[in-house]
């Protein structure tokens, strides 16, 4: 039988009360439970952190001695306990490392997503759908009218670029997966890296992920080639780039209002649309579906006659 509070919303963030756990809590907490190593899914100062090894050794670079006073490692399909909370990791697809989390409790699975996609992504592991009788989902994109393009189109629209770019990414994740892309399909493009971004490619490759030919920015190299390079830069070095003159101005992202004032737009989303939703939903085969991280209006609208869909 599904319990309806297995899982319920507190200042710290999503809680487990018949374990005493939290799911990526934004408070520090005893016991965490964290999806990825994303800022606003892994915070510092919590006890015990659950979580894969890329997950901990991201979270270590960030936030140093404040990271978490203890690290229990996690393998994809280890099974593990919590109290009397049976819980699994499974590959969301979203990010190197991140992790779908299976509980399981008094004869009932709860599968929460964290942040997930199911496109092609050479920098990650694939995205893994279980069975479950809850699907605690995200709903970042959960919109009929939002449908991710094919990413390779989107990448090669850098080809048609000649002039040096600054291309805004997400430096965890985005822009690794944008810098293989630009290896892969616009090879005489040369990727430069910010300075914040450059660590985290290193790292992704101390655990396996080859993201191919890229260097830290060097400012005099941009200066004297002016076509066909490629700066990587996180959000807030974008934004303070407004004037700047003879580049190309890009942000690869899902959300539409992040390409406007852009000379072009470069729609590459790391989570699922409103298609991959439907298609997890599809797999996992739920009972009820409960929703976080966006708005499932949507979708609770278009499962009204054939799931119960919780707002959480």
């Amino acid at each position: 039988m599904i319990i309806d509070d297995f899982l319920v919303l507190k200042p710290e963030g999503i809680y487990c009360r018949y374990a005493d756990f939290y799911l990526d809590p934004q408070l520090p907490v005893q016991h965490a439970v964290i999806s990825h190593a994303h800022g606003d899914h892994a915070k510092a100062n919590n006890h015990s952190v659950y979580c894969t090894a890329f997950t901990r050794k991201l979270m270590e670079l960030r936030y140093k001695k404040q990271a978490a006073k203890d690290f229990i490692l996690i393998h994809y399909h280890q099974e593990f306990f919590i109290k009397d909370v049976k819980l699994t990791f499974y590959p969301a697809g979203h990010i190197l490392g991140s992790a779908m989390i299976k509980m399981e409790y008094q004869g009932c699975s709860y599968l929460y997503t964290g942040d997930y996609k199911l496109q092609e992504d050479a920098t990650c592991e694939p995205a893994e759908l279980v069975k479950a009788d809850v699907l605690i989902t995200e709903t970042t994109f959960a919109n009929p009218e939002i449908q991710h393009p094919n990413v390779e189109d989107e990448i090669k629209k850098l080809n048609k670029i000649e002039q040096n770019i600054i291309l805004g990414v997400y430096g965890l994740g985005k822009a690794q997966r944008i810098t293989s892309l630009i290896n892969q399909f616009c090879p005489q493009k040369e990727v430069h890296l910010h300075y914040a971004i450059y660590p985290i490619h290193q790292l992704y490759e101390t655990f396996g992920y080859q993201l191919g030919k890229y260097q830290l920015y060097n400012r005099k190299s941009l200066k004297q080639n002016q076509l066909h390079q490629v700066y990587l830069v996180p959000p807030l070095t974008f934004n303070s780039y407004t004037r700047a003159k003879g580049v190309a101005r890009v942000f690869a992202s899902g959300w539409k209002y992040l390409q406007k004032g852009n000379d072009a737009a470069l729609y590459i989303s790391d989570h699922v649309d409103w298609n991959d939703i439907l298609y997890t939903i599809k797999e996992v085969k739920p009972k009820e579906i409960w929703t976080l991280h966006g708005d499932g209006m949507a979708l609770k609208q278009y499962f009204k006659k054939d799931l119960v869909v919780k707002l959480l």
